[in-house]
């Protein structure tokens, strides 16, 4: 299949899990978004099984080589299960490691749980808004002996970091500032451009009036 094929299946995919609802939501940054992608929604073993699936696609379509998956708490945690899943029957077998969001003081101890993080390290998570779940792992891996080679999410908003107006500096997207930090690729299977390309194929009539905001938030708030 085309890439397009393929984002437009993810979509479906995502529309179908109620993964991406539309409305009027209002972020952590205070923005108000007329759509909203939330992965907690998957919630059985055949959607969790497709999401694998997709996730070790993108990974393998990628090239990227590491050794270990690690998922942040609480979201990356079960898509880093179901992406090692997928990705071993695809034949290659990785660890899973994940964070508490509070050390354990008792028992095994410590923040860090799973396959020991050395090596190289592929960061999953759902979503890339600001990046602060993923840079609040980066802090633990930081600390151990292992490299981080990048990371992967199912949707790129594709948000600028500054308001509207903002300096040169400040419209630097969520994701390339994060990649600019790992100095590491960040990857997406889709990406907010791929959304609003899928609604504006669509024959519904809902999707036509979605269009319309949908363009009005990429233009104040996002980079294309």
């Amino acid at each position: 299949m085309s890439r397009a094929e393929v984002n437009a299946e993810f979509i479906e995919y995502l529309l179908a899990q109620n993964v991406l609802q539309f409305g009027s939501f209002t972020l952590n940054s205070g923005r108000v978004s007329p759509y909203f992608f939330n992965l907690g929604e998957v919630s059985d073993g055949a959607g969790f099984a497709q999401l694998g699936n997709a996730y070790a696609d993108a990974i393998l379509a990628s090239g990227l080589v590491f050794d270990v998956l690690f998922g942040p708490a609480y979201k990356g945690i079960p898509i880093a299960v179901a992406t090692a899943v997928a990705l071993a029957q695809r034949g290659t077998d990785v660890g899973v490691a994940y964070n508490r969001k509070e050390a354990k003081d008792h028992g095994e101890g410590g923040s860090l749980v799973g396959a020991t993080v050395s090596g190289r390290v592929l960061l999953i998570d759902d979503v890339i808004t600001s990046g602060k779940a993923i840079r609040s792992a980066v802090q633990l891996i930081d600390a151990t002996d292992a490299e981080i080679v990048g990371a992967i999410v199912a949707m790129d908003r594709q948000e600028t970091l500054g308001e509207p107006g903002s300096s040169p500096g400040e419209t630097s997207t969520a994701v390339a500032a994060l990649s600019e930090e790992l100095r590491a690729p960040v990857i997406s299977i889709a990406n907010l451009s791929d959304l609003i390309a899928y609604l504006g194929q669509s024959a519904e009539s809902s999707a036509k009036s979605t269009l319309t905001s949908m363009r009005d938030y990429q233009i104040r708030y996002c980079q294309v």
